[in-house]
């Protein structure tokens, strides 16, 4: 595994900007209007502040972890050292799903901004699912989109962090110039209702909020190509939580006081019609809008294959999936057989259509509240089980805030199940759901099989050695000496 290595070359403005980046994405440019319509102007704020409160909380807990244990697969490693190997693996597995669906979320999202940039290109009828006409032009522009992301990622972490940084700057500026425009030129008047669908609206509009908040994780899962001090680590990656809790409450105060709940309604894409009213109509101003939402689509993309293919390399490496995903590239040093794995689902996605979008959003957001759940527990055992392990960046408050976390992501968690408002969809969004919990079973006894149980128990401990400092220890061994 550490022949070849990761390149650890990750500095602040590296970091910042990949978490940042892949947090934002595209989401907050095609469903700031479902929010809104959904919950109300204040009551898509609530959820908002709900979710960013949940998070917030989760964040902590991942933040004293990562600067405590430095290695690539984050929760991979956090809850191997806590619970052992088939909880790191639940852990991992779930968290990958949540990545995925965001790859295959960009991979659908793309071609809906060509609607707006380019009316009825979308030709070619392939065929209709769920009411939704699948075109071959529509599906070709995310496939060809997928393909290039893919090879961008392929090509190592010195690139795909230079153009994240590009285009994160890209999403600030357009970002900027809506929040301010519609706040200055909105009333107060047009967020009317401010609540709406009472208890219900919240609630749907909230079980979104781990998924357009997912991305300060990726974080952790790139630990070992960041070349900063361990306790920086913690620090960027709550700052970054902050910075994307502000952001979200920002764009849906601003687009609600600019466009009535008829205006978002008749709106394909509710963030440049509001971008363009907020500057007297101008069609320049919600095309710089689109073309951070475009920027939105690369930084989300290029931060999820970061985190979903170290995830996969580290539980390659672990023996817990095929050894041959946990490979390094020769010459660029990316898990590179792990990046193609999730660049096969990401082409298939733009076939599935656009009301994929949803259902990723939904099942993909179940994978990473379990996942946030799981680091919670872990980081509650660590605090009992490893209460001298060296953490650089110590929350203070004991185990509280990781109860906390451990009760939210858990109240946010029976959110998803059958019978509650804003339970997931069936088939669709069930059947992601079961078919990725299937496959990751199977191919977990496959490799547990094959490489053994003391394989991953050896491979993980080894790895742990490599980082974990105790406090105190040094003084443990001149005694035991």
């Amino acid at each position: 595994m550490n022949d070849p290595k990761l390149l650890k070359i990750l500095g602040n403005r590296d970091v910042l900007a990949l978490a940042f980046g892949a947090m934002i994405g595209w989401g907050w440019v095609v469903t700031t209007g479902l929010w809104i319509t959904g919950a109300g102007s204040l009551g898509a704020i609530l959820a908002f502040v709900i979710g960013g409160i949940l998070v917030i909380f989760v964040g902590l807990t991942y933040a004293e972890l990562a600067s405590a244990i430095p290695l690539a697969g984050g929760e991979h490693v956090y809850s191997y050292k806590a619970m052992g190997r088939g909880a790191s693996f639940i852990t991992t597995w779930a968290i990958i799903l949540g990545y995925v669906s965001v790859v295959a979320f960009e991979a659908v999202a793309l071609p809906t901004v060509f609607e707006y940039l380019i009316p009825n290109y979308s030709q070619g009828h392939l065929y209709t699912i769920a009411g939704w006409d699948v075109t071959i032009t529509w599906a070709g522009v995310g496939i060809l989109g997928s393909i290039l992301v893919t090879c961008v990622n392929y090509r190592g972490i010195k690139l795909t962090t230079a153009i994240n940084f590009i285009f994160t700057l890209l999403i600030i500026i357009a970002g900027v110039l809506l929040i301010t425009g519609s706040s200055i030129g909105g009333s107060t008047e047009n967020m009317k209702p401010l609540f709406d669908h009472g208890i219900n609206g919240l609630l749907t509009v909230l079980i979104m909020t781990p998924f357009m908040f997912v991305g300060f994780d990726v974080i952790p899962q790139a630990s070992e190509e960041i070349n900063l001090p361990q306790k920086r680590i913690g620090q960027l990656l709550i700052l970054s939580v902050i910075f994307a809790v502000v952001w979200y409450i920002s764009i849906i105060f601003g687009v609600s006081r600019i466009l009535t709940p008829e205006e978002m309604n008749a709106s394909n894409l509710v963030t440049a019609d509001a971008m363009a009213k907020a500057f007297g109509g101008s069609k320049l101003m919600a095309n710089v809008l689109i073309l951070g939402g475009i920027g939105g689509i690369i930084t989300s993309w290029i931060g999820f294959y970061i985190g979903g293919s170290r995830a996969i390399y580290a539980l390659a490496n672990a023996g817990m999936l095929p050894k041959a995903l946990g490979e390094l590239h020769p010459k660029y040093k990316t898990p590179y057989k792990a990046i193609l794995l999730i660049g096969v689902f990401s082409t298939l996605a733009p076939l599935m259509g656009r009301p994929a979008l949803v259902w990723l959003v939904d099942s993909g957001g179940l994978g990473l509240v379990v996942s946030w759940f799981m680091v919670a527990v872990s980081f509650i055992i660590l605090r009992k089980k490893a209460p001298t392990m060296k953490r650089p960046f110590k929350l203070r408050g004991g185990t509280k805030l990781g109860w906390i976390a451990m009760f939210m992501t858990l109240g946010i968690t029976t959110l998803y199940m059958p019978g509650m408002p804003s339970a997931l969809v069936w088939p669709y969004e069930w059947v992601i759901v079961f078919v990725w919990a299937a496959l990751g079973v199977i191919l977990y006894k496959i490799s547990v099989h094959k490489y053994g149980k003391k394989y991953s128990d050896d491979h993980m401990k080894e790895e742990l050695a490599r980082v974990v400092e105790y406090e105190g220890a040094e003084e443990l061994e001149r005694k035991d000496a």
